[in-house]
């Protein structure tokens, strides 16, 4: 594989010493207007939309509870886009090893709920670690490899990136999480390619991962060994057969597949969404939420959405071309990938073509933890395309 498009001495990419503070007129003036407005404008939509697909639940709408999240996500882009990003690099190694201490609390200590060891609550606010996790992680093994950037084509960096990687993917898969942990996997995928890792080596990452889950799928339960819990393995099963069981383990897969079928062009409105209104489909407002958007507002509702989860996409891979060294780049490319891999598998798990796994739809699902992960993922591109070289005028 080539790595020219992170290559240090291609235009764009020169390391430069900058000031870690820069003045709020400079700020605005070098900030990304369009993935500022991509943010805002995505967040307000799921913000919209959860009120509709929330509103007749028990509780009531969630849209101020969710509109306080954004607001405290918010305030953290705020302070992360001062933020120079190359300290983050500096501090890897406490980043990383506070990270790994968080999620083996979760596992003694955390919250319990429905068989999952995921949160951790401090009275006013209940997080899960593994969610801020994501950016962390990006941001440590971003480090690694770009201060190993002449030796990354050799196959001892991408092995002891490979290691450092998968303590953090075990530790949430324990919890258990298998959807947190697939994107955590899709995130070292990631920065391991924007870091020019060679394509023998991410194969081998492809063949782990491969042996991995046939390993935890068939291989361990046919000798007597269930990694998976049993509602994890009826999920995997229902979706290779999701007529076997429509009353039991794939009834929220039907559920789902009928509500974005339901939504048609136009919606059904709040009113008119019977899967939505009435519950059929559980979970609607957290795994399900595509699904009960599509049946409200339809295929244009949903297209929107889309359209602007595309455009963060694109910003974020503009932003890597024009980072100012080879750490901006990995540290943008993971984000951007990792950010795509979840809208991917929540869109597609709702409509049949992927397995459910719990991942959050980004800036929509009901949750504090993931929506304020979102605006630190956010702020940090914005903090690398403010340091962006400035090319002079001739």
């Amino acid at each position: 594989m080539s790595i020219e498009a992170v290559d240090t001495r291609a235009r764009g990419l020169r390391p430069r010493r900058q000031a870690e503070s820069m003045g709020i007129r400079s700020a605005l003036r070098r900030l990304d207007w369009l993935l500022l407005g991509a943010l805002i404008a995505t967040a307000t939509y799921g913000i919209w939309a959860i009120d509709g697909i929330t509103r007749h639940d028990v509780g009531g709408s969630s849209m101020t509870r969710q509109a306080l999240y954004a607001l405290a996500g918010a305030f953290l882009f705020v302070v992360v886009i001062f933020i120079d990003p190359d300290r983050y690099r500096r501090l890897r190694r406490p980043i990383y090893f506070g990270t790994l201490a968080l999620m083996v609390f979760v596992l003694a200590a955390g919250a319990a709920t429905r068989g999952s060891k995921r949160w951790i609550d401090v009275g006013f606010f209940t997080f899960q670690p593994s969610e801020f996790g994501k950016v962390l992680f990006v941001l440590v093994l971003a480090g690694f490899l770009a201060e190993r950037s002449r030796s990354v084509t050799s196959a001892r960096a991408p092995l002891v990136a490979m290691g450092a990687g998968a303590i953090p993917i075990v530790l949430v898969f324990l919890q258990p999480d298998i959807g947190t942990a697939l994107v955590y996997t899709a995130a070292l995928a990631a920065v391991l390619f924007v870091a020019g890792v060679r394509w023998l080596h991410l194969g081998v990452l492809a063949a782990v991962t491969v042996i991995a889950a046939l390993a935890v799928l068939w291989i361990l339960p046919g000798a007597g060994v269930n990694v998976l819990k049993p509602y994890q393995a009826a999920r995997l099963t229902g979706f290779t057969h999701p007529g076997n069981d429509p009353r039991g383990a794939t009834y929220n897969l039907r559920q789902s597949i009928t509500a974005v079928g339901a939504g048609g062009l136009r919606g059904r409105g709040v009113l008119g969404a019977t899967q939505t209104r009435l519950n059929y489909l559980p979970e609607h407002a957290t795994d399900f939420a595509f699904a009960s958007l599509a049946e409200e507002r339809g295929f244009f509702g949903a297209s929107i959405l889309l359209l602007l989860y595309l455009l963060i996409v694109w910003r974020a891979l503009k932003i890597v071309t024009s980072a100012r060294d080879m750490y901006s780049a990995i540290v943008a490319g993971g984000i951007a990938f990792m950010f795509l891999f979840q809208v991917f598998v929540n869109a597609a798990m709702t409509m049949g073509i992927a397995p459910i796994t719990g991942i959050p739809l980004p800036f929509v699902s009901v949750g504090g933890s993931s929506m304020i992960t979102n605006f630190f993922a956010i702020g940090v591109l914005e903090a690398i395309y403010l340091r962006r070289p400035v090319r002079r005028r001739a």
